[in-house]
């Protein structure tokens, strides 16, 4: 190799190396830092106020103990299992009706009216969807009085509050999972359905034996990123219930945030959140390995 071809490597290396140093700053600070901090943290305690004081494994073995955490964990995992399933059900049969033979712009404004609650701040359709479910002058209950229905207590009702939460936290976000259904079947050759009438298949055989499987790697995509953002909810249980009543729709997140910055015990918080972190590792390594089962790539 020449000189002027090494002078043109390095610089070629250097150039690419600037283009990655924005991420690579970025990853280091916010997330690989406050992930290293967390693990230091959990040997310690610390109120915020006073030096840190290292209690050892003394927070890995309350943590053991917790029957809070328990409980959290378990309203975290019905909310993630109804938030989850809606997204996933709800965007796929949409997208496979806006899929059918309709006017290209009207597909367009489908899909930017579905997705535009995607990209709202989560807070502020909280507060919105909170005026909208209030039980004495909500707009909701005023038209389920007008045909009859009894007011519901949408948002103090242990009953009500959890199927509140998810109906929110799925109207916002069902629009990315539509948008990546729509862009998965558009991906499946035409010729296949084609194929699939001339030997006398039904558009439910069509649906169950050829957009499933086809669309199973798109499925999967969104089964694990749904996943792991749906144990991080946060939003939608803080401004709708501040986690009542009686704490049934108080999460895991919300509960990190309460030990840190309410009762000040950061380094039991910190403990608290690498329990979640490796929750979610785990039944992502899980999806990954069952995968092979239900997933077909062409």
């Amino acid at each position: 190799m020449s000189y002027s071809e090494r002078v043109l490597r390095k610089k070629e290396n250097v150039t690419g190396y600037l283009f990655i140093l924005p991420t690579l700053i970025g990853f280091l600070s916010f997330v690989f830092g406050p992930m290293v901090a967390a693990v230091i943290l959990s040997f310690f305690s610390w109120d915020l106020f006073t030096p840190p004081k290292f209690v050892g494994l003394g927070n890995y073995r309350a943590l053991l103990g917790d029957e809070h955490l328990l409980s959290v964990y378990k309203n975290t995992l019905i909310l993630v299992g109804g938030v989850v399933s809606l997204e996933i059900i709800g965007g796929l049969i949409v997208a496979v009706l806006i899929e059918q033979r309709i006017l290209r712009s009207l597909k367009y404004f489908l899909r930017t009216t579905y997705f535009f609650p995607y990209v709202i701040s989560a807070t502020a359709v909280a507060l919105v969807w909170h005026l909208l479910l209030n039980p004495d002058l909500g707009v909701v209950n005023y038209y389920l009085s007008k045909i009859g229905i009894d007011r519901i207590n949408w948002l103090f009702s242990t009953q009500w509050a959890r199927f509140s939460i998810i109906l929110v936290e799925t109207w916002k976000n069902i629009g990315f999972y539509i948008v990546i259904f729509l862009a998965g079947l558009q991906n499946i050759p035409r010729q296949l359905y084609e194929a699939a009438e001339v030997d006398g298949a039904n558009r439910v055989q069509q649906f169950f034996y050829l957009t499933l499987p086809l669309l199973s790697p798109t499925t999967f995509f969104l089964i694990v990123v749904g996943l792991i953002n749906a144990f991080q909810i946060f939003d939608m249980p803080y401004v709708l219930t501040r986690g009542g009543p009686g704490g049934a729709t108080r999460t895991v997140v919300m509960y990190i945030y309460e030990t840190g910055f309410r009762f000040f015990n950061m380094g039991y918080a910190a403990t608290v959140s690498l329990s979640l972190f490796v929750f979610i590792a785990v039944l992502t390594f899980i999806q990954f390995r069952m995968s092979g089962r239900w997933v077909f790539y062409r």
